[in-house]
């Protein structure tokens, strides 16, 4: 699927708001796109016709984007839309949940032409992810280990790990369950989430670093932290490499094939 074959519903309020977005849209070749106002009206619209892309605003009239993005994903005809969130938001609690629920990113308003090519293109990535596999002979056979105490995150994580050709999964709903999981297991890569209940990222990592038997196993941290303080902490506990979330599909291909040997 190329960039110009997406078909794009707007959520957004503002006309002025939709027909920017739209003429956005419109540049890079775009041109099936529909407009709702509500997000009562988006889920209607979305069911009789599913959009491969959704792209929200944060504050509708009748539900928040989070709120959305909820329904979307607990909508058995809808979980798998990409959704995309544009705010001039910027406070981690408003952000976060949309984070956590497996957007494909969250673009900041006014958002640049790159910024809104980068979503486009992970969205596309997604929909059709063989074409991101990892040149690699042996990705089908690592064995990787996936936390998140959110399993929209994990599920949306888990996706785009197998466009890059890797099969073999196993989840964890915390830090504390991963070192249990990690008792039995051998992983070649352990990606985790950062703000976990009982034990969270960092934690595990000093854990895995100090105390497990597999001490050397790359460990990428994906989160939607912003502290830099405590981001800081995270590195020097021992952490491979970091990655924002949401994160694009690309980004994660590049890091991996640092990480992961012969690859």
């Amino acid at each position: 699927m190329r960039i110009s074959e997406l078909y794009v519903m707007i959520v957004e309020p503002s006309k002025v708001q939709r027909r920017i977005i739209e003429n956005h849209l419109n540049s890079v070749g775009i041109s099936s796109i529909v407009g709702c106002s509500t997000g009562e009206e988006a889920l209607q619209g979305a069911r009789e016709d599913t959009p491969d892309l959704l792209i929200s605003a944060l504050y509708l009239q009748d539900m928040s984007g989070a709120d959305l993005l909820s329904q979307l994903r607990g909508d058995s005809l809808l979980k798998d839309v990409a959704f995309v969130l544009i705010s001039s938001e910027t406070q981690f609690r408003y952000l976060d949940p949309v984070k956590q629920a497996g957007a494909t990113a969250v673009l900041p308003k006014p958002f640049t032409e790159e910024q809104l090519n980068t979503a486009l293109k992970t969205t596309v990535h997604n929909i059709e992810p063989e074409g991101m596999a990892l040149q690699e002979q042996d990705l089908e056979l690592l064995n990787v280990l996936l936390v998140d105490d959110s399993p929209l995150a994990r599920k949306f994580i888990r996706k785009v790990l197998t466009g890059l050709g890797i099969r073999n999964f196993v989840e964890a709903c915390d830090g504390q369950d991963a070192l249990e999981k990690m008792k039995d297991n051998f992983f070649d890569l352990v990606v985790t989430d950062y703000n976990m209940p009982n034990l969270n990222g960092k934690e595990l990592t000093e854990q895995i670093r100090k105390r497990s038997t597999q001490q050397s196993v790359p460990i990428l941290m994906v989160t939607s932290e912003e502290n830099q303080g405590r981001l800081s902490g995270v590195q020097q506990a021992g952490v491979s490499a970091m990655c924002d979330k949401p994160f694009a599909a690309e980004d994660v291909r590049q890091l991996l094939a640092s990480l992961l040997p012969d690859s």
